[in-house]
């Protein structure tokens, strides 16, 4: 579930579904075939835009509350863009009444962590002498107050962190992961939080995995779980994970998930880039993208042709909706280091500021919806061009890269051409290191776009000469094609600027911006 993006790696959870704008969703929320939806309110859609924050860990306190106060971390939340968090704890917390009575004083200190005791006295001291359920209890409070929609994540059993295949929490059966205990648990968080609006969800068990996991155990229990907490609180979506550390649901393919209700059901998918070892240093990029994408297809989505929403990491082009991984700065005592620095962040060590502004303005894009389910808008579906690296949309009033919230509406035709919606006007090559154009004279090769590439993100086209050029763009964001690169083994080429992915809309805002310069009009016949 992890993604590189800007000067740091960052995790990511994704689900497949997606919010039209930033609005306050009347909760609580359903599901239409593939969407996420308010039932409320018409049936809009509502999208997961989420971050994680971890309360897993050996202390059973939700991280970072030794840094600032939590209504603070609450609103660098919603200013940094996300709607939702992941809000991750272990089962002991609310299976085993020793620690859920501990103090978050008494934790932090039997840890040896007096800096961390004294923090949490300094930013939060109505919580530092509360019990661990209590504190998590309040966490939960202030962000629904703070109007945050909340996904509860049963990440582990024991405390401590995650994962490996032989920490004794990774299947049914394991030795912290009794499965009647877990059903026990789950349940009693549902029921605890049965009156907090803004918990629209839980993710029954994090990460399966290891030596004892199968298929069979699987149906079993994630059955028995999901109906457990649908009869605790009807009200929540319930997220099932997959197998093998959450990358693969294969295995729905044949055989659906039988339960006794409808409209609640979403599945959850990981996808992490240390994964896949060293391809992204030691590989092409795009034959390593295209390997990747095949992969999570095959593995997991799948599912949304099956009319299932999916929780996963983060894709424009499905219009999923995700979770990232992770909004902690650092933490109170990770692996055995005292406050260790995550470097998967979005905060700093300090829980200040974000880590990387960049970073965050090129995932703002897929925190607000491309689509909706289908006729629920009254808008004609088109095409809008993403460009993943910026985060960015091609806009044809500069023919530059702008925000996606003004992007051109385009139709990508069968023949492979780019038309702005509702004119004649075609998106044409004009030449090597030249900005495109826009023509009406739209049978010619310089107006046909392929897909190519193992990645399918360099839109090809070809000048008059023959010469095959792509879609690329210069150090002012300007689109112009040039020579087409990293198409074959060349493991040292970057191909990011040439990346260009069409991908389908019903935004309202994008579908009236269609506003023509006429500098970049070629009238010729």
């Amino acid at each position: 579930m992890t993604v590189v993006g800007g000067a740091f790696p960052l995790s990511l959870i994704l689900f497949a579904t997606i919010i039209l704008h930033h609005h306050t969703a009347a909760l609580p929320l359903s599901v239409n075939s593939r969407w996420i939806i308010d039932d409320q309110n018409g049936g809009e859609r509502v999208k997961l835009s989420c971050i994680n924050w971890v309360s897993h860990l050996e202390s059973a306190v939700v991280e970072g509350l030794s840094k600032q106060p939590v209504d603070v971390i609450s609103k660098k939340i919603l200013a940094m863009g996300f709607n939702c968090v992941r809000l991750t704890y272990p089962l002991f917390l609310f299976t085993n009444d020793t620690l859920a009575s501990t103090t978050v004083r008494k934790s932090l200190t039997k840890l040896g962590l007096p800096a961390s005791v004294a923090g949490v006295q300094v930013n939060n001291p109505s919580i530092v002498d509360l019990s661990l359920i209590n504190a998590f209890v309040k966490v939960v409070s202030n962000l629904n107050k703070n109007n945050i929609m909340i996904i509860l994540d049963n990440h582990i059993s024991k405390p401590g962190w995650c994962c490996n295949d032989n920490d004794g929490n990774g299947f049914f059966g394991d030795l912290y992961f009794d499965p009647e205990v877990w059903v026990k648990g789950i349940k009693r968080v549902a029921t605890i939080f049965k009156g907090y609006t803004n918990v629209v969800g839980m993710s029954l068990r994090n990460e399966l995995r290891g030596y004892r996991q199968n298929i069979e155990t699987w149906y079993r229990y994630m059955q028995k779980g999901a109906e457990g907490v649908h009869s605790a609180n009807p009200n929540v979506l319930v997220i099932l994970s997959g197998l093998s550390y959450d990358q693969d649901l294969s295995f729905l393919r044949d055989q659906h998930v039988t339960l006794s209700f409808t409209k609640k059901l979403v599945f959850e998918v990981h996808w992490y880039g240390f994964s896949d070892g060293d391809d992204w240093i030691t590989g092409n990029a795009n034959q390593v993208c295209g390997r990747i994408t095949d992969k999570m297809t095959n593995q997991a989505g799948f599912l949304l042709d099956q009319g299932h929403p999916l929780f996963v990491s983060w894709v424009a082009e499905l219009d999923l909706d995700w979770a990232l991984w992770t909004l902690v700065g650092s933490y109170y005592l990770r692996e055995g280091v005292v406050g260790m620095e995550e470097l998967y962040g979005v905060l700093d060590s300090n829980w200040y500021e974000p880590r990387n502004l960049s970073f965050l303005k090129k995932i703002s894009p897929i925190q607000s919806s491309f689509q909706a389910p289908d006729g629920l808008l009254g808008v004609e579906q088109h095409k809008i061009i993403f460009h993943p690296c910026t985060g960015l949309c091609i806009q044809t009033h500069s023919m530059k890269l702008g925000p996606c919230s003004n992007a051109q509406a385009w139709e990508y035709t069968l023949q492979n051409m780019l038309i702005v919606k509702g004119t004649n006007y075609c998106l044409q090559a004009n030449g090597v290191d030249m900005q495109v154009k826009l023509g009406i004279m739209c049978t010619n090769i310089s107006s046909k776009w392929e897909a190519i590439s193992a990645s399918k993100m360099h839109l090809s086209s070809k000048i008059n000469n023959g010469i095959m050029v792509c879609l690329d763009i210069d150090y002012e964001n300007t689109i112009v094609t040039n020579n087409c690169k990293c198409l074959n083994n060349d493991k040292l080429c970057d191909p990011a600027s040439q990346w260009f992915k069409v991908i389908n809309s019903t935004s309202v805002e994008v579908a009236k911006s269609i506003i023509l310069s006429d500098s970049m009009l070629d009238y010729s016949m």
